[in-house]
């Protein structure tokens, strides 16, 4: 890679010139910051030399006697790290290369690893949930003692409730860990996150899946969601995964290593044995709102399912009371037709709280129509990934397992009150 300087309208710049398009020209400084300047601003530039990609010796690993955990990995920026002499980033996935990056792992784990994709979440299909449940079983018979999936943090709720019904009668925790700061940055939230999520593994009788993320913006706690109640409430914070409608498994406090329980109810064990999902199923999500068009609904007819996030208790425009609501009634004549032909279920587009289709008349009326989800209260992503689960599994029981709590995506509402106190 070359080295160069830049001199510019407003100084001069020595550094690796990276790769760049468009109108700015990318370098990285000798301290490790990159820096654009505009093309139309350079008014010289020279060649200082050049600079070759070298690797870094991977260290020897020594197995030792404790806990085995193995780690698979789909991406994200948790087991990334940047060469600052070249600006490139390089993921990490053989076990002494983690133990590099986190030496913490040492005293916690014996680390096994393993590359299932590498991939940005948010490109991830369907498919891929039945791709991660076979590595999932295949690291099962080595006995570890828990298993972490890094994962890119978009689709993370998604991935998590889609494990939670793929993976039945899970006999080990399975904890999926991402970062919301990548790995080259002071504020990365990567080595406390996978260093926690180890650490609960080794030290609890939990089974299922969860997800460890920071609790707070500080480097102190991280905490242990359920796989059907998180979601990611901020597009950037470090604290951005939150409990939905739910207690969170437990807090740990890093710098301690204290595990605090809080609602880590141990499922009694059960034949343990893979449920996949079908791909090919098509299943429509909709966010009701005003203006919404009973053409978007007819959309998705001939679908296998559709997700409603409907206002509030779980409601739609499908009364007209005057001129100006005339498209109220196409829209209810669209979702009785459709809750006919496919299983319709409500959910919220309030964060949080539970379906109601009794306190309302056009409440009622869905329900009457056939539309699914009174006194639920999963997140629309958890929804989603029930009815997959269900259409795949359970087709002939759709209508009567979906209000049915299966792993823990239904509150009791004794927990309900709690967590809203």
């Amino acid at each position: 890679m070359q080295v160069v300087r830049l001199t510019t309208i407003h100084g001069i710049y020595e550094g690796i010139l990276l790769p760049s398009q468009g109108t700015s020209a990318v370098i990285k400084l000798r301290n490790g910051y990159n820096v654009g300047v505009k093309r139309a601003h350079i008014t010289k530039e020279e060649i200082l030399g050049n600079r070759e990609t070298t690797a870094n010796p991977t260290p020897s690993i020594v197995q030792s006697d404790k806990p085995l955990v193995s780690i698979l990995h789909l991406g994200g920026t948790i087991a990334a790290k940047v060469d600052y002499a070249t600006g490139a980033t390089v993921a990490q996935f053989d076990p002494a290369e983690l133990l590099t990056m986190f030496p913490e792992l040492r005293d916690e784990a014996r680390i096994e690893s393993k590359l299932v994709r590498n991939m940005q979440s948010d490109h991830m299909q369907p498919g891929h949930y039945n791709v991660i449940a076979d590595a999932i079983a295949e690291e099962l018979k080595k006995k570890p003692h828990g298993i972490v999936i890094s994962h890119g943090t978009d689709t993370m709720q998604y991935t998590a409730a889609a494990l939670s019904f793929i993976l039945e009668g899970c006999p080990v925790p399975i904890i999926i860990v991402g970062s919301q700061r990548s790995s080259d940055r002071g504020s990365s939230d990567a080595g406390m996150n996978l260093v926690a999520a180890v650490h609960f593994i080794v030290n609890t009788q939990w089974t299922g899946v969860g997800v460890c993320m920071h609790k707070t913006s500080n480097d102190d706690v991280c905490w242990i969601i359920p796989g059907t109640n998180v979601g990611k409430m901020h597009t950037s914070r470090r604290d951005a995964f939150r409990p939905v409608n739910s207690l969170q498994i437990a807090d740990i406090d890093v710098p301690s290593r204290t595990i605090t329980y809080i609602n880590s109810q141990v499922s009694s064990p059960t034949e343990f044995r893979i449920r996949r999902v079908d791909p090919s199923l098509k299943i429509g999500l909709v966010r009701v709102h005003p203006g919404i068009r009973h053409t978007e609904l007819m959309f998705y007819e001939g679908y296998d399912g559709l997700v409603l996030e409907g206002t509030g208790l779980g409601h739609a425009p499908i009364q007209q009371l005057d001129e100006e609501s005339a498209e109220n009634t196409p829209i209810w004549e669209s979702l009785q037709h459709l809750a006919k032909t496919m299983p319709v279920v409500m959910t919220s587009q309030c964060m949080y709280g539970r379906i109601s289709l009794q306190v309302y008349t056009p409440g009622r009326q869905l329900q009457d129509a056939g539309v699914l989800g009174h006194d639920c209260d999963m997140p629309s992503w958890t929804a989603y990934m029930k009815l997959l689960w269900l259409l795949s599994n359970e087709r002939d029981n759709v209508r009567e397992l979906y209000s049915t709590n299966l792993r823990g995506e239904i509150s009791e509402r004794t927990v309900m009150d709690s967590f809203l106190r």
